[in-house]
């Protein structure tokens, strides 16, 4: 179990980095480059309504002081707009400004694409499905591992080595 359990976290880390230089190549094709890879996928994570860091933290699981950095930073380069809450005038609401919903519209299509490229390569849909909802039950897990640290595991779990598969990648 620990051998299959390294080598999954390992090809996770691997795959998020992998998509992260796709976000980059197709903000270079786009001829974006006053933007990064993060920032526009928290641009595109945001939608076409108002949130506020708070929620997006949620949606996107990023870490709020990485949000407010990058969110300065989309202010500053005319992406994104912002706004006091009309209920708490404490709390900010953040918006896409025209360039901001035009690079979105432009990464969707990208995105799209991709997906063309995955069905075409016999990727079925039920099988991604399938591989975000186990991706979703470790992030359960690994939230209430963060919430409260798990017993020492069994030695025999220590013991496993790890495969060589995950250098396939």
């Amino acid at each position: 179990m620990k051998s299959a359990y390294i080598e999954t976290m390992t090809l996770v880390e691997r795959l998020h980095r992998r998509f992260l230089d796709i976000v980059r190549i197709e903000l270079e094709r786009l001829g974006e480059d006053d933007i990064n890879n993060v920032q526009s996928l928290i641009l595109f994570h945001m939608g076409e309504e108002d949130v506020s860091v708070g929620e997006l933290t949620a949606r996107g699981y990023y870490l709020g002081t990485n949000v407010s950095y990058n969110l300065k930073k989309l202010v500053e380069s005319g992406y994104v707009g912002q706004r006091s809450s009309e209920r708490d005038r404490r709390s900010v609401r953040v918006f896409l400004t025209s360039k901001g919903e035009d690079l979105r519209a432009r990464l969707d299509g990208a995105f799209v694409a991709h997906a063309g490229l995955l069905e075409a390569r016999g990727l079925e849909v039920e099988a991604l499905d399938e591989a975000a909802a186990t991706i979703l039950r470790l992030g359960r897990i690994f939230n209430e591992v963060v919430a409260r640290p798990a017993p020492e595991a069994p030695a025999r779990l220590r013991e496993q080595p790890f495969t060589a598969r995950a250098a396939a990648f």
